[in-house]
């Protein structure tokens, strides 16, 4: 099967959308994280929201390769992103949850696009690469709650 290349760009549009509202709900965290944790977690935050802008570029980029137009305004994020922002988060446990409950429901894109991408190589590297480093980071984040 054939990949349509405008029902792959709208849908890696909507993953753009959601890895923005990551990629905020993590600096949130990292600005707010308090308690015994935060030297952990302030450095572990800043990781993942710097891993979190390269992939926001790379799925842009994407998005542009295949003939699509990526969004770029917060407002076309925020009614496209099926992400939700995450409020005031200073807790180190509620942050390993959130970011633990948003990379499985990424994960769980990652797959979906991986299927509509048939026959397009570029996307599906891209998803197979973001499939196993969000893979990896949900059984480290799981490992740390314990």
């Amino acid at each position: 099967m054939k990949t349509n290349n405008s029902q792959l760009a709208e849908r890696l549009n909507v993953l753009l959308s959601d890895y923005q509202i990551f990629y905020q709900n993590l600096r949130n965290m990292h600005w707010n994280v308090k308690g015994s944790q935060f030297f952990m977690l302030h450095e572990k935050y800043e990781e993942l929201y710097n891993e979190a802008a390269a992939t926001v570029d790379e799925i842009a980029e994407r998005i542009l390769m295949i003939g699509g137009k990526p969004l770029h305004t917060f407002a076309d994020y925020l009614k496209t992103a099926g992400l939700k922002e995450a409020g005031y988060v200073s807790d180190g446990k509620e942050g390993i949850e959130l970011v633990l409950e948003n990379s499985r429901y990424l994960l769980k894109s990652f797959k979906e696009i991986l299927e509509l991408a048939e026959g397009d190589e570029g996307t599906s590297a891209l998803m197979s690469d973001l499939i196993g480093s969000t893979e990896k980071r949900i059984w480290m984040l799981g490992s740390c709650l314990g």
